[in-house]
């Protein structure tokens, strides 16, 4: 945990109001964003199909009378071989630090021959509570759950095994009130009204990727990135100018599509979903650039943190993309001849397509 365990200032609170923080770590694809979702009310954290898309720490806030639930979602578990691995495994051992609970999930879905040694070996070495969140059980028969809930209980002492369905909702109340139970009495560290620490530009970073990894296949997704170059809102109108990076020449033909259809589409999918996350309209506007192994650079993957990123806004740096470095191609884009784009006139980028 960084500094993010400073409080508000204090308020009235009945007597036994708990907070706390709650680190959710499982393997790729066990529906940990899926809850925090669901748990927060709204879209926090970017959720794909793809195992491997959270990249960082990402904190949902749940504030109710009874208590503050501070989660903290994870890249999932994995064997890293890359900087972008390791990078990400960095992470989760960073969401440990300080945490009052940790809550583990398993997709129960899937057919498991024994109890997950990875996962485990974090609750060994955890010394607080630690709970078992056995996700995607809806559908799921006794037969096949109880098996499961068996071998786990014999592999670990868990404070408490909760079968769920993040995607629907089944058993996500009954989990919420057991990791209050685990918290101890606090004064709140957010104002009741906050729902994640990340900054608005990160927000739309992730939207973006989530829309091109949702359209992207193959190798493409894992080798994408996107950064935030400029974010301004003015007169009603928010402008976000953002960079996809990728690996090679050829994933970038992929990503731009003919005469720039796919990019389009992933703008225009992209601008909805944050022209209602934000409540105004937006003009995006985005730039493609190959950076060889960039997920082989400790560099470039730091960049990707968004704690590292307002360090360097803070000292004026990425004011803007670099054209000569990228390849300018504006996501609403108008096509002209030549197979050559330009953005639409700028009073006219909010608007909804006919």
């Amino acid at each position: 945990m960084t500094d993010t365990k400073e409080k508000t200032e204090p308020t009235s609170r009945l007597p036994g109001f708990r907070a706390g923080f709650v680190a959710i770590v499982g393997r790729p694809n066990a529906g940990k964003s899926t809850l925090l979702n669901r748990v927060v009310g709204q879209k926090v954290a970017i959720v794909t199909a793809k195992p491997q898309t959270t990249r960082n720490r990402i904190q949902g806030i749940v504030t109710t009378p009874k208590g503050q639930v501070v989660f903290i979602d994870t890249p999932g578990l994995h064997d890293a071989d890359s900087a972008l691995g390791r990078q990400m495994m960095h992470e989760v051992a960073a969401a440990l630090e300080g945490i009052d609970v940790l809550l583990l999930m398993v997709d129960a879905s899937r057919e498991l021959p024994h109890s997950d040694s990875l996962l485990l070996e974090k609750a060994k070495r955890f010394r607080g509570k630690t709970i078992l969140a056995l996700n995607k059980v809806d559908g799921l028969p006794k037969a096949k759950l109880l098996p499961q809930i068996a071998t786990f209980q014999k592999a670990f002492e868990f404070t408490a095994i909760v079968p769920i369905s993040a995607l629907e909702g089944t058993g996500v109340e009954e989990l919420q009130e057991e990791i209050l139970k685990h918290l101890p009495e606090s004064e709140p560290y957010f104002p009741e009204d906050q729902v994640t620490d990340q900054p608005e530009r990160f927000l739309a970073a992730e939207i973006i990727r989530e829309k091109a990894i949702k359209v992207m296949y193959h190798e493409v997704p894992y080798a994408l990135s996107v950064f935030v170059d400029k974010f301004e809102e003015k007169l009603k109108l928010l402008r976000i100018e953002a960079t996809l990076t990728v690996e090679r020449s050829s994933q970038k033909k992929i990503l731009i599509g003919h005469k720039g259809e796919m990019l389009k589409k992933i703008g225009t999918e992209a601008r909805k979903e944050l022209e209602e996350l934000f409540g105004m309209k937006v003009y995006l506007q985005t730039f493609v650039k190959v950076v060889p192994d960039w997920r082989e650079s400790p560099q470039k993957v730091r960049e990707l943190d968004w704690h590292f990123q307002l360090e360097g806004l803070s000292q004026g740096q990425w004011d803007g993309a670099d054209p000569a470095a990228t390849t300018e191609l504006p996501i609403d884009a108008a096509e002209v001849a030549d197979g050559e784009y330009e953005p639409k006139d700028e009073s006219e980028a909010g608007k909804p397509e006919e």
